[in-house]
């Protein structure tokens, strides 16, 4: 166990110091993108425009014989394009595969600079972290970077879940977790070809009418996913990194995405991954409050400006405890209108709030 005075200190001489907080910046959708495909590459600045957060993907969903090519349009994009305001993200490859070395290598001393946050893929235990904090620590150092770049882990194997706590703990650099629930499911041994969502054979069944035993039964279909992000997002805020869904692999289903990006929501996920422009608006939209609850959230702060006693509004009780979840959503409302000019004006938001956390 590292000394809790030296968990600040850089990993290597001549590396920046670790953040002691994660940023917490609009991150309703991370848009995944191909850099070794010149044409989606063509499109980043109007994507920069719709997505909070671009990813550079290297890993799954790029074939072997286009790896290297990946890469180098990774370095390309950060070089050239000019995303704006948007952060720009990779996933490189897994910790034990052919190219992972040569992933960190060329992108934190090459464009480490334009490169917020590093996803690493099926992360299994802290050990992963370590590795990775120490190596970008060293890389940091040799390029003269003059901030850390910040870590995500995937979820995505049944040992990755049992030590999520101590994934999340395990560096500052931690900035968060994305949920994988087509590898965590292949782990699992679960009988499921979906990526992500519910599934009509998880379900339950209401009992036989003892009036009428051969009448239908009304049934409904479960979440399986439920108790895996829940646990994912109290490791997450326990630690003060980033809960986040990953990816709803049927693309055709837009109402099943949005289903299941609202569940991740409402559990605590910050945003989703976007696989295609057409899940960039749902995320958005999911991960936006509803303008009613902010105007609601708003009207318990304004009633009650430090949180304290106990008042009926709208015939609801509100304590300190609703009020903290009041304060919840209005500071995530205001933060996603300074940067969405439609939410501000949907929230009701003056210049003058926005000013205001």
């Amino acid at each position: 166990m590292r000394n809790p005075r030296d968990f600040f200190r850089p990993l290597a001489i001549g590396a920046p110091e670790p953040l002691k907080e994660v940023p917490v910046k609009p991150s309703r959708v991370i848009h995944f993108f191909d850099p070794s495909n010149p044409k989606m590459a063509a499109k980043l600045p109007e994507l920069a425009r719709q997505a909070d957060i671009l990813l550079g993907n290297l890993e799954d969903a790029i074939p072997i014989d286009k790896k290297e090519a990946a890469r180098e349009g990774l370095i390309r994009i950060a070089r050239e394009v000019d995303l704006g305001d948007t952060p720009l993200w990779t996933r490189v490859n897994s910790l034990e595969s052919p190219w992972f070395l040569d992933d960190m290598i060329r992108i934190v001393t090459e464009v480490g600079e334009r490169i917020e946050v590093i996803m690493v893929p099926k992360v299994e235990g802290p050990w992963d972290i370590h590795y990775v904090d120490r190596l970008l620590a060293q890389l940091e150092a040799r390029a003269k970077l003059s901030r850390p770049i910040l870590v995500h882990a995937i979820l995505e194997t049944s040992l990755g879940m049992i030590n999520v706590e101590e994934i999340c703990a395990a560096s500052p650099r931690m900035q968060g977790v994305s949920f994988g629930p087509a590898d965590l499911a292949a782990s699992r041994r679960m009988k499921t070809t979906r990526v992500g969502g519910g599934h009509p054979a998880y379900l339950v069944r209401a009992d036989p009418d003892p009036k009428n035993p051969e009448a239908p039964r009304p049934v409904a279909q479960q979440d399986p996913w439920h108790y895996s992000i829940a646990r994912m997002v109290d490791a997450c805020t326990a630690t003060g990194a980033l809960p986040f869904y990953g990816p709803f692999g049927d693309i055709s289903d837009p109402l099943g995405c949005e289903d299941q990006f609202r569940a991740a929501f409402l559990l605590g996920c910050v945003g989703a991954w976007s696989l295609h422009p057409s899940q960039i608006p749902i995320a958005k939209k999911v991960f936006s409050p509803p303008p009613d609850e902010v105007a609601f959230a708003r009207k318990v702060m304004a009633a009650m400006p430090d949180g304290r006693g106990v008042q009926m509004i709208d015939g609801k009780m509100q304590d300190d405890a609703t009020w903290k979840q009041c304060r919840v959503m209005v500071t995530l409302a205001k933060m996603l209108a300074r940067k969405d000019p439609e939410l501000a004006a949907a929230y009701g938001f003056t210049p003058e709030d926005l000013r205001e956390l």
